[in-house]
C-alpha cells in the first residue's frame, strides 16, 4: 500500500507503551504525527525520541499529537525507553506502538523491501484533523531526522489550512508568506488588510496572517 498526500491516514488498533488504543479515536480533532524507526536500542532512534519528549510543549501549543512505531515488542520499547530517558536527559510521554508483526508499519507503507524487508525506514506522516495525511517525510535508517524542519513543515501545514497562502523557500514563523494565485487582485485588501507586495501577478507576498 502507498500512501499519497491527500489520502485518508489509515485507522488501526494497536498495544502502545501507553496501553492499547485505537489510532483516529486517540487522535480525536488534534492533529497528528506518526514516525516509524528501525528497531528498538538503535542509537539515532533513541536521539531521535529523545528529541520529541523535549519538543512535548512545542507540539502541545499546535495541539498535534506524537505517536512512534517500532518492530519490536512492547517489553523491549519499557526498556528502551528508560535508556532514552536516562541518555538524553528527558522523559518520554507519548505512545509507542509495539509492531512485532509489521501490521502498523506495512499498513502506512514505512517497510520497503528493497532498502530491508524487516527493519522499517524512517517515515514522517502529517495527519490533520480530518484525518487526512498532507505531507510525507522519509529518510534512510542512517540519516536521522531534522525536528527543526519537522517542526517547521507543521507550522506551514496549520497555516495554509487556515489562509489562502504558501510558504516560500526557507521560510519560517513570522516570514512573510506568498498570496495564492487563486486569490483575486481586487480581493487582496479585504483578504489581507496587513498589506502586500506584488513582485509579478503571480508572485505576491504578505504579512504573515495569523
Amino acid at each position: 500500500m502507498s500512501l499519497r498526500i491527500g489520502d485518508d491516514a489509515p485507522n488501526f488498533t494497536a498495544q502502545t507503551t501507553e496501553g492499547e488504543l485505537n489510532f483516529h479515536q486517540w487522535l480525536g480533532d488534534s492533529w497528528g504525527i506518526i514516525y516509524s524507526h528501525p528497531a528498538d536500542f538503535t542509537p539515532v532512534c533513541t536521539t531521535e525520541l529523545g528529541r520529541t519528549a523535549q519538543l512535548k510543549r512545542e507540539f502541545q501549543k499546535r495541539d498535534t499529537k506524537v505517536i512512534a512505531v517500532s518492530t519490536d515488542d512492547l517489553e523491549s520499547h519499557d526498556w528502551w525507553i528508560k535508556d532514552i530517558n536516562e541518555t538524553q536527559n528527558t522523559k518520554v510521554e507519548f505512545p509507542i506502538i509495539a509492531d512485532p508483526d509489521k501490521e502498523v508499519s506495512s499498513l502506512y507503507d514505512m517497510i520497503h523491501p528493497n532498502f530491508s524487508t524487516t527493519a522499517a525506514v524512517r517515515s514522517v506522516y502529517f495527519i490533520n484533523p480530518s484525518k487526512k495525511i498532507l505531507a510525507v517525510i522519509t529518510y534512510p535508517a542512517s540519516t536521522g531526522r531534522n525536528f527543526t524542519e519537522i517542526v517547521r513543515v507543521l507550522d506551514s501545514l496549520q497555516l495554509t489550512a487556515k489562509y489562502n497562502v504558501a510558504t516560500p523557500v526557507d521560510w519560517e514563523v513570522g516570514q512573510d508568506v506568498i498570496i495564492s494565485t487563486s486569490v483575486k487582485k481586487e480581493d487582496l485588501e479585504t483578504k489581507f488588510p496587513k498589506g502586500h507586495r506584488v513582485v509579478n501577478p503571480y508572485l505576491r507576498y504578505t504579512p504573515q496572517p495569523d
